[in-house]
């Protein structure tokens, strides 16, 4: 059963390396996600499962790889510790690496940990039936759901400015503030797709992961710097 949440932005500009000098603007964020992590911590979770965006889905063991070699810097992560046996085959898409970076920084539950990237074009239906097999795999579950709303905020937005950019997010940030699972269910999938949000299908694996739980929602943080929206939210 899920028993926490967190849920977090996922740019590769929240490791203070890639943004460089622009490091700074995002400490607010930095400091929410590593309070959002601390609820998972104190949930004492069973296995944790880290949910973030990917171009194609797949799961990611613990002790998967993954760097930010692409965005300019030698600055290498791993999905917590090191497995037993052989090494992992393959990396963390980027979502899960900056996931991987934040649990290294802030600490992580001790408990087993593993990945799953959820393609952009999963279906809701599909999104929620992995959430509800995610929630049986243990007694105690908890999921760390990375993911950013629009990136159509303001004109120098990555996808410019759209006037639906704005409602659109305070309405997914209402949701994650009050742990409602039926508004993350009925989230306009080809809205989320134009308004080019990659949190979509992560939320909604946690509204399935969340359909028995009874959890009160908290927002922790909520801006749209670079003219993306990032939300933090925990649920517990």
């Amino acid at each position: 059963m899920l028993v926490a949440a967190a849920v977090c932005p996922c740019p590769p500009l929240l490791v203070p390396e890639v943004a460089a000098g622009a490091a700074p603007e995002l400490d607010a964020a930095r400091a929410a996600c590593a309070d959002a992590l601390g609820v998972l911590a104190a949930a004492r979770p069973d296995l944790l499962v880290v949910v973030g965006p990917a171009e194609e889905t797949g799961t990611s063991p613990q002790g998967t790889p993954g760097d930010f070699r692409g965005f300019g810097v030698d600055v290498g992560v791993r999905l917590g510790a090191g497995a037993d046996g052989a090494e992992p085959q393959g990396v963390l898409p980027p979502s899960l690496a900056v996931a991987a970076w934040l649990l290294e920084r802030t600490g992580r539950p001790d408990a087993p940990i593993e990945g799953l990237g959820v393609g952009e074009p999963t279906s809701a239906e599909r999104c929620i039936r992995t959430g509800r097999e995610l929630a049986a795999r243990a007694g105690r579950v908890a999921l760390l759901v990375m993911g950013d709303a629009s990136a159509c905020r303001t004109l120098k937005a990555p996808g410019y400015l759209d006037e639906r950019a704005a409602p659109f997010d305070a309405s997914v940030a209402r949701a994650l503030g009050s742990a409602d699972v039926s508004a993350l269910k009925e989230l306009d999938i080809a809205l989320a797709r134009e308004l080019q949000v990659s949190g979509r299908a992560p939320w909604q694996v946690l509204a399935g992961a969340a359909e028995e739980a009874d959890l009160a929602g908290a927002l922790l943080y909520e801006d749209a710097p670079y003219g993306v929206g990032y939300l933090v939210a925990t649920w517990s």
